[in-house]
């Protein structure tokens, strides 16, 4: 989702060549305003990334396109902003030449509620934060429905009960989806463990890599991950073991050993969210969508998958979709084995949001 300040020089660089970008792609807008053509808003996409990273930013890309495509707009788009102070510059600079800006990186928050402030007149949209103002909305999606799910799959396909996760940073978004995949696995193998290691990153290949060569040199046989890049389930497939991307279909990185993954789709709230501003009708929200909205869903099972893991996870789906099933739903114990929610009892979307435990049958820690 993404996140946390780069290397000061690399930031410096990285900055550099999407202020040149961005000047370059708005001076297109400039002219049309010039030319009196106001009738539909200027759109930004701030990206961490580039779409051809197969993963997040490219999700949001794709959603961009369905919007662009659908409202009849060509939107600028600025890659490879680092997060930081750097990120605050180039916000400001949109500012001045759009009317609606998206930024797709929990590390932007701070930066888009400063520049905020300085342009009520624009809209401002961030991916995965929770802080608001009357301009500025934040947009999330349940990911932990497909996460869930996909941990079914997992549990059904270990053979030694000994999977692995590979994590980002230790944010409420990412433990979470991990607690969700972990729940998912122990609902169809309950003596099934989740073991967890943190990459320290959002798309670096290397150091993903890394990660993943540790868990697999412990023998898990199940590889998950929650990164941007296709690294992990690379690492796992040269090893013979099962691997499960994340945000996007990632099948064709590693077909013999794939199962699937949490997928976004952001196009319905792109079209939505800009249509709004467009009518007028907007007020700033903390959107917090599920698989029923669309927002989130399971990528194709690999082609090696077999029919009845497929059918366990699709009906599971469809109690989802009907609201029948819910992933955080008690009991569940932490850890040490200490209940944190009760039998019957729900966790409400602010404890989601807030969770900073890992559930029992996960193996690993938190750093704080």
């Amino acid at each position: 989702m993404k996140k946390l300040i780069m290397v000061a020089a690399a930031a410096l660089l990285v900055f550099t060549a999407a202020c040149s970008k961005e000047t370059k792609t708005n001076s297109t807008d400039a002219r049309a305003v010039a030319s009196g053509d106001q009738t539909k808003p200027r759109v930004a996409f701030v990206y961490l990334g580039v779409p051809g990273d197969g993963g997040w930013t490219y999700e949001h890309d794709q959603g961009r396109k369905m919007m662009e495509k659908e409202l009849g707009l060509t939107a600028t788009t600025v890659e490879n902003v680092p997060e930081g102070a750097d990120a605050e510059r180039v916000f400001e600079e949109l500012a001045e030449k759009n009317d609606i800006i998206f930024g797709t990186s929990f590390g932007y928050m701070d930066a888009m509620v400063a520049v905020a402030k300085k342009h009520p007149n624009v809209k401002f949209l961030h991916a995965s934060g929770y802080k608001t103002a009357d301009n500025l909305g934040t947009y999330l999606g349940k990911e932990y429905q497909s996460a869930y799910l996909v941990g079914m799959a997992a549990g059904k396909m270990t053979k030694n009960n000994h999977l692995g996760y590979v994590g980002a940073y230790p944010i409420p978004e990412v433990i979470y989806t991990i607690n969700a995949f972990a729940l998912g696995v122990q609902s169809v193998n309950p003596e099934a463990k989740v073991d967890v290691v943190w990459s320290n990153t959002w798309f670096d290949p290397t150091a993903e890599r890394q990660a993943a060569t540790s868990l697999l040199d412990k023998g898990v046989d199940v590889l998950a991950a929650y990164q941007d890049s296709p690294a992990s389930i690379q690492a796992a497939a040269e090893r013979g073991v099962w691997g499960i991307g994340n945000d996007s279909d990632m099948s064709k990185y590693a077909p013999d050993y794939y199962i699937s993954n949490p997928k976004w789709n952001w196009g319905p709230y792109y079209v939505q969210t800009v249509k709004a501003i467009m009518d007028g009708t907007w007020k700033s929200e903390s959107y917090f969508g599920s698989m029923k909205d669309g927002i989130t869903d399971i990528a194709p099972f690999g082609k090696n998958v077999p029919q009845d893991v497929k059918d366990l996870v699709e009906a599971k789906k469809k109690e989802i979709l009907e609201g029948s099933f819910d992933v955080f739903n008690g009991p569940i114990a932490d850890q040490s084995g200490t209940e944190k929610v009760p039998q019957g009892k729900e966790m409400t979307v602010d404890e989601i949001l807030n969770m900073n435990w890992f559930v029992k049958g996960i193996e690993g820690t938190i750093p704080q």
